[in-house]
């Protein structure tokens, strides 16, 4: 009965990312509100009545598929608690952390920088999204204050700064938006993106000489 139970889920999760990667392929190559639940449904290969089952409404899939773009996958992991993180967190001077950091930031700007566009345009259009992310503190600022905290406090950081004004200085030169202009309007090559961000990054917060 267990391995009944263990098939079923598994093909329930597997629709679900079916469900999740077709609504991103739709939701950025035509717009969030563009896109009918039936195109995704299509898209995915299953009956629209499966996306209304797993995910209520078309706000939630978007809040959904949101998610799993920051994270890389559908696991319960937040950010700061991802095996990237930790390595900042745990670096053992602050040019390894600072490495470590733009390199996770890398991965994850791939995958949630376009995403981000979309939804910026989908809250002009539709103000009642804002529900699905009440007003809090930015995440992303929260993630970046902790690895400023950790990376100022490591051998090899600047003195004389202060961290939320190293967080500030990451929150702006790792953003999605600057991701965007450098990566998709600009042409330039990931590998490209990533040297400048981090020798950026080290003029500002890293020991010169």
């Amino acid at each position: 009965m267990s391995g009944v139970k263990g098939a079923r889920s598994e093909r329930a999760a597997e629709t679900r990312r079916r469900i999740i990667t077709a609504a991103t392929e739709l939701f950025l190559a035509d717009g969030y509100g563009a896109t009918t639940l039936q195109q995704v449904a299509d898209r995915a290969g299953v009956a629209v009545q499966t996306i209304y089952f797993t995910f209520r409404n078309k706000p939630t899939l978007l809040k959904e598929l949101v998610d799993v773009a920051i994270a890389g996958d559908d696991g319960p992991l937040a950010t700061m608690e991802r095996p990237w993180f930790a390595r900042v967190l745990d670096a053992p001077d602050a040019r390894e952390a600072l490495n470590a950091l733009v390199e996770g930031s890398r991965a994850v700007l791939q995958r949630v920088a376009a995403v981000t566009d979309m939804v910026r345009i989908a809250l002009a259009a539709h103000p009642e999204l804002r529900e699905l992310w009440p007003e809090q503190e930015d995440p992303r600022h929260v993630v970046h204050a902790t690895a400023a905290k950790a990376l100022m406090g490591k051998p090899g950081a600047v003195t004389g700064l202060d961290t939320g004004k190293a967080a500030d200085v990451l929150y702006a030169l790792l953003s999605p938006e600057l991701f965007l202009i450098f990566t998709r309007d600009r042409a330039w090559p990931l590998d490209v993106w990533e040297r400048w961000a981090e020798d950026t990054l080290a003029a500002q917060l890293l020991e010169q000489g």
